[in-house]
């Protein structure tokens, strides 16, 4: 199944697809343009990965991690389908990042990869911007490239674990205007999500709502003010999101 959570009519409901509608929590039934999409779920903690592809570490021109390069990312970073990312002015590279989001559906410390997917509640996709001129070091995402406002569209499904035969066999791709840019599968991933629940859980507790952003293969390009860039995740949907300038945001 698919879920999501929206506003609609000045308030906030958890939903689910119906026949390519949504039906809203008490029962209504209404069209995807009619609702504000918000991220599926108010995770408790992020968690994202650097170079987690070996085709876009060498993109980067860097050598593939010795084990997992994980951030942390603030709850104001995250916005819905179908709404804005803010490009500063002063950004002179600012491109996508289409990431398979693994979703965490009950508490675990200390998880064997072999029960890792016990732990999984589903799935969703992430498009996490990075500014490359704000990046200090490319194994440390300093904070202005990974937890600014808006540069983290999330959505707009959370599909259940379930319904996901096999998810490191996902084809991945970013279209900017309607032009493929990007193209990858899950199985490329260095770190799989077994592993990558086994490495976070053997430090820290993980619970129900934490998100993992698994990191994103290559084909990265720069993105302008007007672009609308579509990630999509096979099986899991399109997150539709458009680029504007600082003249959208209210000045301080």
């Amino acid at each position: 199944m698919k879920h999501a959570r929206v506003a609609y009519m000045g308030t906030i409901h958890h939903a689910v697809e119906h026949d390519g509608h949504l039906k809203l929590d008490d029962g209504r039934i209404v069209a995807e343009h009619e609702v504000v999409w918000l991220p599926p779920v108010s995770p408790r903690t992020v968690f994202a990965l650097g170079l987690n592809y070996a085709d876009h570490a060498k993109e980067l021109a860097f050598t593939p991690p010795s084990e997992p390069l994980v951030f942390l990312k603030g709850p104001n970073t995250l916005i819905g389908h179908r709404a804005h990312t803010r490009r500063p002015s002063d950004a002179t590279y600012m491109h996508y990042e289409c990431e398979l989001a693994v979703v965490i559906g009950r508490s675990g410390r200390n998880i064997r990869r072999e029960d890792a997917y016990d732990y999984v509640w589903g799935y969703t996709i992430a498009n996490d911007y990075a500014i490359r001129d704000y990046l200090e070091n490319y194994y440390r995402p300093n904070l202005r490239v990974k937890n600014r406002d808006t540069c983290t569209p999330v959505g707009p499904w959370l599909v259940d674990a379930a319904d996901i035969d096999d998810p490191m066999n996902l084809t991945l791709r970013t279209y900017v205007n309607g032009k493929l840019t990007q193209e990858g599968n899950t199985r490329d991933m260095i770190f799989d999500i077994p592993a990558l629940i086994e490495y976070l859980s053997g430090f820290m507790t993980l619970n129900r709502g934490d998100m993992i952003l698994t990191g994103t293969p290559e084909g990265l390009a720069d993105t302008a003010v007007g672009d609308e860039v579509v990630a999509e995740i096979e099986g899991i949907g399109r997150l539709v999101n458009t680029i504007v300038g600082d003249d959208a945001f209210p000045s301080p």
